[in-house]
């Protein structure tokens, strides 16, 4: 990754730091220089060492754990996530609950920039092909329904708050290689953003740390 400039020293709070989009941006935090600390359930799972890295344990239904580590960081990542897949979805407040106690923790903090994760098919994108519509409506909407309904929460509490954030709305996320090659759409639908890498993301994140005009807007982000 081409370190961005004037990373260095930074601090980093990545919540959620297993799974796939966390892992990555743990690793291009690193890569840029910033001290980072990795909020996980088991931190154990995390296969990760580095002298400017700090695990601690920490579960969002226990707010004493998280709130603590929320002071002097110069960008927040939320990047926790449900597991089961499309045929596994379950009712779950996890990702309404983690913005409440992100939005709570940092209060009237400013100058911190946060970043939550959401997903594109969270609403029905009309710059999309009939077919991708389609599938949306009647498929992931469907199967994803509770997943779906948290999200939307989600982005209504942080909408609502004082904080400087920036909801990320990735469509289909990939195991694939970092590019640093793709669009983006501020406040917009994005024509024919179908997939998008989890390193891809991670790279978004640490190349906006600082830009303005990404703060408290809803970007969709995609190939």
């Amino acid at each position: 990754m081409k370190i961005p400039e004037n990373l260095t020293g930074r601090r980093v709070l990545v919540i959620g730091g297993n799974g796939g989009i966390g892992k990555q941006c743990i690793r291009a935090a690193l890569q840029a220089g910033c001290y980072v600390t990795a909020i996980l359930r088991t931190p154990a799972k995390l296969a990760m060492h580095h002298s400017n890295l700090n695990i601690v344990q920490g579960d969002i239904s226990y707010p004493e754990q998280i709130i603590p580590h929320l002071a002097n960081k110069d960008a927040v990542i939320s990047a926790v996530g449900v597991s089961g897949g499309l045929l596994n979805d379950e009712p779950t407040t996890l990702y309404s609950d983690s913005a409440q106690l992100i939005v709570k923790g940092l209060g009237t903090a400013l100058t911190t920039h946060a970043f939550f994760i959401s997903a594109s098919a969270v609403e029905i994108r009309p710059v999309l092909p009939f077919y991708v519509r389609f599938i949306a409506r009647f498929v992931l909407q469907k199967l994803l329904k509770h997943m779906y309904s948290d999200l939307l929460r989600m982005e209504d509490i942080v909408k609502q708050s004082s904080i400087n954030y920036t909801v990320i709305r990735p469509p289909q996320l990939t195991d694939g290689k970092e590019t640093g090659s793709y669009r983006i759409a501020i406040n917009q639908f994005l024509p024919n953003g179908l997939k998008i890498s989890r390193a891809d993301v991670a790279h978004f994140i640490m190349n906006h740390i600082d830009d303005a005009k990404v703060r408290r807007t809803t970007v969709e982000i995609g190939y």
